[in-house]
């Protein structure tokens, strides 16, 4: 028996969880939902592992601080020392101060464009590559759950009775 792909549109975000929790116990396993926007309880109702995106961004956040003390250090105390104010700069600890707006802000700055790139090669969100959205609506106001089993009709029959508005067997 092969297996087919069943694409169960919702209209509704709350009836998705409780279809989506329902599915769980079923022991059913969803490969993707495709929703317009972030659907609060339904990566806890599928039990879905937790991303390691924050991991990404803590260690981008502490590389591009590191860059910045480092390039702060060879600029302001092992380069060019400067006397700005009466203050000398002979170590980078005694100005540590002075420096800290320009290290957040690098920081900061380096977190957000690196993450940025993350998430595009992660998501494969990239020019040219065509979106694997299997139905345009989600993008607008419906929910899609996408199930490959080689039971599709006790598939069907239980997202049925969830309360999926289509279901199309693929």
């Amino acid at each position: 028996m092969s297996t087919k792909a069943i694409h169960a549109i919702y209209d509704d975000d709350e009836v998705l969880v409780s279809a989506a929790k329902k599915i769980h116990a079923a022991g059913i396993r969803v490969k993707e939902v495709f929703t317009p926007f972030a659907v609060h309880g339904l990566p806890e109702a599928l039990h879905t592992p937790r991303t390691r995106i924050a991991i990404c961004s803590f260690l981008y956040g502490l590389t591009a601080c590191g860059l910045a003390c480092l390039t702060i250090w060879y600029f302001m105390v092992h380069d060019w020392p400067m006397d700005v104010g009466g203050k000398p700069n002979g170590t980078l600890y005694e100005n540590i101060p002075a420096f800290i707006p320009p290290i957040f802000e690098f920081t900061v700055f380096c977190s957000a464009h690196l993450m940025f790139w993350t998430l595009l090669f992660r998501s494969w969100i990239l020019p040219g590559v065509r979106p694997k959205n299997p139905d345009p609506r989600t993008t607008d106001d419906k929910f899609l759950v996408w199930i490959e089993t080689n039971d599709t009709e006790s598939v069907s029959k239980l997202l049925r009775e969830t309360g999926a508005s289509e279901i199309k067997i693929i």
